[in-house]
Parts: structure tokens; C-alpha cells; sequence
């Protein structure tokens, strides 16, 4: 009895360690679902995850159609830290330049 008890324990416990959780923060898997969908570019739209400033930020590039485009970065509250690019080439987001921020990986790619 105790071998069956001790077999259906460790499956479960198995079987349970498999479900693959999102890290992504609810919001922000919501923006990126309506972003898909209003996306202006065939081309090079994306959203990533950096690590800046001691925590997650989220950038979404509109592409490659729009030469002065700019790629917003939020939070992962989903508040809006600043845009990269645009006309005037900004690279700064609170004041640090974004080449400071380490991509941690790509959420969605077109």
C-alpha cells in the first residue's frame, strides 16, 4: 500500500513540475495580443524583454516601414517608461541610454 501511495505521489509531483507557467506579466501578454493585430509593418515588428534599470521592461518595434517609427518600452506594469527612435533618434529611457539594457528574449516575432 505505502509503494502505491509513494508511486502516485511522485507522479503527480512529476506531472505537475511540467506545466510551463508564462513569466510575462498578464498586461502585458494582453498588449502584446492587440499589438499583433495593428501592427503597421510585413515586417520586422517584434516585442522583447530587456533587463534595465534592475528590472523587466518590455519594448514593442512597430518594423521597418516607418523610417522614423519609434518602439514604445513599458513596465511590466504596463506603464509607459518612454519611446526609442522617432525623428529625433532618442536612446534614452528615465534619463540612461538604452544601450545600457540586456535583452533577455524575444516574445513575439513577425
Amino acid at each position: 500500500m505505502s509503494k502505491l501511495l509513494f508511486t502516485l505521489t511522485l507522479a503527480l509531483l512529476l506531472l505537475s513540475s511540467c506545466k510551463k507557467e508564462s513569466t510575462t506579466p498578464e498586461c502585458v501578454e494582453d498588449k502584446i495580443k492587440v499589438f499583433k493585430t495593428e501592427v503597421l509593418c510585413s515586417e520586422g515588428a517584434k516585442v522583447e524583454q530587456y533587463s534595465f534599470q534592475s528590472q523587466k521592461v518590455y519594448v514593442f518595434h512597430e518594423g521597418l516601414c516607418i523610417a522614423d517609427g519609434t518602439a514604445e518600452v513599458i513596465d511590466l506594469n504596463c506603464k509607459t517608461l518612454g519611446y526609442l527612435g522617432g525623428i529625433m533618434g532618442n536612446n534614452k529611457i528615465n534619463g540612461e541610454s538604452f544601450s545600457n539594457a540586456e535583452l533577455t528574449k524575444t516574445l513575439w516575432k513577425q
